[in-house]
């Protein structure tokens, strides 16, 4: 018998059609999360320098009215190894400030499929964080495992595992397992996490019993791109709604980014190139109804 719908009838998926790899978990809401402002204040200004095409530096010096003003340096070594335009390995970043204070990232390609990470906190002379993160990327599936703050002889410690597994091209699931110890304390706890992406939207969903954690992004256009975050904390008892946009207006080298929250905070970041010149031009203002509190920033980045 013959095809009763015609030749052009849709077609399936095909047995064996790659799934496509799902990232990783600290990535389920980014696109959602890069629509919103970067909260500024007081006047900053960034100086990058490439020294090399493996390795630059950055100075910033931030005046501040609100908190402490300061200089914090930068330095980033990048590696021959590219697996993608914004991935290179090995990776490192160093970042100080006047306090010396330093925190400092190595990330690591053990294999293609393998990749690590450790990073170093400290407050002046003191060491306030050391993580070790093992990650591994398979086609369709991402395991993660975290080693936070060891601690062998005062038995303390944080592990965190991650897993995400890509169930059709559009859809991924997974879970994340916390569990920490301490004298005196242990525990555990599990979220599960979901996320949906079509032509032009993404949701995502994690849910555990420290709460829930809901993003929505929508691409409209070339142009615009909305979200809508919604965060509910089971202990705090506390509940909160955000929503952002982005505005590109490319001719005019423009970008604005725009927030409003259930906090009664608006809040809105306007950014400005100018070609030929490597200068970005940042301008900021917040306001919080509720607490009657307002501070704006302005910000320039050379390189």
């Amino acid at each position: 018998m013959g095809n009763a719908l015609g030749p052009n009838a849709p077609r399936g998926p095909r047995r064996g059609e790659p799934l496509g790899s799902p990232g990783s978990f600290d990535e389920l809401h980014r696109q959602c999360k890069e629509l919103f402002p970067q909260q500024m204040e007081g006047v900053k200004l960034v100086v990058t320098k490439a020294l090399s095409s493996h390795f630059q530096v950055s100075h910033t010096i931030h005046m501040s009215t609100l908190g402490p003003s300061g200089y914090r340096f930068n330095a980033t070594f990048v590696g021959d190894r590219q697996l993608s335009p914004t991935e290179a390995f090995p990776t490192l970043v160093g970042d100080m400030d006047s306090t010396g204070s330093l925190n400092a990232q190595v990330l690591h390609l053990i294999t293609e499929r393998i990749r690590t990470k450790a990073v170093f906190q400290t407050h002046q002379a003191k060491f306030v964080t050391w993580q070790f993160d093992g990650e591994y990327r398979g086609d369709d599936c991402t395991a993660t495992l975290t080693l936070g703050n060891p601690d062998l002889l005062g038995g303390s410690v944080i592990l965190v595992a991650h897993f995400l597994q890509s169930i059709t091209p559009r859809l991924v699931l997974g879970g994340e397992m916390v569990y920490h110890r301490r004298p005196g304390e242990e525990g555990a706890i599990l979220t599960l996490a979901g996320k949906y992406t079509a032509q032009k939207w993404v949701a995502t969903l994690n849910v555990g019993y420290g709460g829930a954690h809901a993003s929505y992004y929508h691409r409209a256009n070339e142009q615009v791109q909305v979200g809508v975050e919604l965060e509910a904390n089971t202990r705090l008892q506390e509940t909160t709604f955000a929503f952002g946009y982005q505005l590109n207006l490319p001719q005019a080298n423009v970008v604005f980014r725009g927030l409003v929250d259930s906090n009664w905070s608006v809040g809105g970041v306007l950014e400005k190139k100018l070609p030929p010149l490597p200068v970005t031009l940042a301008l900021g203002a917040f306001l919080n109804h509720w607490k009657n509190r307002f501070h704006c920033g302005f910000s320039v980045i050379v390189g």
